[in-house]
């Protein structure tokens, strides 16, 4: 059996959050299908807030303290909330090492990976989840993800970055063509970083490592290696030395079994129609 980090149970602070909302209602004389009907939201979605469930978005905060005269308390709680609480709970632990990493290896067999993604194909990736989320949420988390990317701006040197992909992703038109275009022209731009290769593992391939999904290799500022691995809807971030090594023996052979990163350059520019 796997061991290591499982997800974070549900942290606090949006109980926290929750329980003001409820308070303040409560206060102010109302029932949750009331305030609901109100700010037009569903009731299970205003149940779900109140139990901590469901964040609180700003926009659904400032109207709320407007409507409970709460004198702005909902959207100065909101705004207190940690920057990593932005995100889905299955991957605040990951984005947390991600972001103090000394060296960061990824493989992806399905999209092109979050801190390489345009803001256009990274909306079109939102736009494909099913359950759907909302135009703010899908929002939230383009900005989230485009924070992600700042790692690139560190000094005096981002980590060291691998990044695998699967042919077959620069292939798939998520958000149509133009978008697929800009993204692999996006990657041919990032190929030329120091501090970063990119390799495409090619359809043609007979024998591929990778046939069990995606994964990301981090080593900390400690020199500790961790794993991350990511499926439907749950994730695993791996610290168990035996597994951590079996991946990263994987990951080692997909990276022979690539192309090089000046045969991958090329064959960037040609999808992008550069040649």
């Amino acid at each position: 059996m796997q061991q290591g980090k499982k997800p974070r149970k549900k942290v606090p602070s949006w109980e926290v959050v929750g329980a003001l909302v409820g308070l303040y209602r409560k206060h102010a004389g109302m029932t949750q299908p009331q305030l609901a009907s109100l700010v037009c939201v569903g009731l299970e979605t205003l149940g779900s807030i109140e139990q901590g469930r469901r964040p609180l978005r700003l926009k659904l905060a400032a109207e709320l303290d407007e409507l409970l005269d709460t004198k702005g308390a909902l959207t100065a709680a909101v705004g207190k909330v940690p920057d990593r609480e932005r995100y889905p709970e299955f991957v605040q632990d990951f984005v947390e090492e991600e972001a103090k990493a000394l060296s960061l290896y990824s493989y992806q067999n399905q999209v092109v990976p979050g801190l390489l993604q345009t803001p256009e194909y990274a909306r079109a990736v939102f736009d494909c989840l099913f359950p759907p989320i909302t135009h703010q949420e899908a929002e939230e988390r383009l900005l989230a993800r485009i924070d992600r990317q700042r790692i690139f701006e560190q000094k005096p040197w981002p980590p060291m970055m691998s990044f695998l992909l699967n042919e077959s992703i620069l292939e798939q038109p998520i958000g149509g063509a133009d978008v697929l275009r800009g993204q692999i022209r996006h990657l041919r731009e990032m190929a030329e970083l120091p501090f970063l290769s990119i390799q495409v593992l090619p359809k043609k391939l007979t024998e591929h490592a990778g046939l069990d999904g995606p994964m990301v290799l981090i080593e900390t500022p400690e020199h500790a290696h961790l794993a991350y691995i990511e499926g439907q809807r749950v994730s695993f971030l791996l610290d168990d030395p035996d597994e951590v090594g079996i991946l990263q023996r994987k990951y080692g052979m997909l990276r022979a079994q690539a192309l090089t990163p000046q045969e991958t350059m090329g064959l960037l520019e040609r999808l992008a129609g550069e040649t």
